[in-house]
């Protein structure tokens, strides 16, 4: 797209390109790589994709870590992790 100032004999290119991006803890994250300097301002529009509602999430994915990581060992790691102290003790 091109501008053109009556009174001026400036022409004004506009470049534009569509990403995708991830909202996440108040900043927007580029999922692909920009072509930007750093500090070159850009405008932003946003259309927000509408997300996808899944009841049947929970039944999909039961069972997922089967078979990856020994459950038994994780639940004794963590309970002998709960018996090591790391503070003083405190004097009274």
């Amino acid at each position: 797209m091109v501008f053109r100032n009556k009174g001026c004999k400036t022409e004004v290119t506009q470049v534009g390109t569509t990403i995708k991006a991830r909202f996440s803890r108040g900043v927007l994250e580029p999922l692909e790589k920009l072509e930007l300097m750093e500090g070159q301002e850009v405008t932003v529009t946003i259309f927000s994709l509408p997300l996808k509602r899944d009841p049947d999430w929970l039944t999909r994915t039961a069972g997922g870590w089967a078979g990856l990581i020994d459950a038994e060992r994780l639940k004794r790691d963590i309970s002998e992790s709960r018996l090591v102290t790391t503070r003083p003790e405190p004097r009274l």
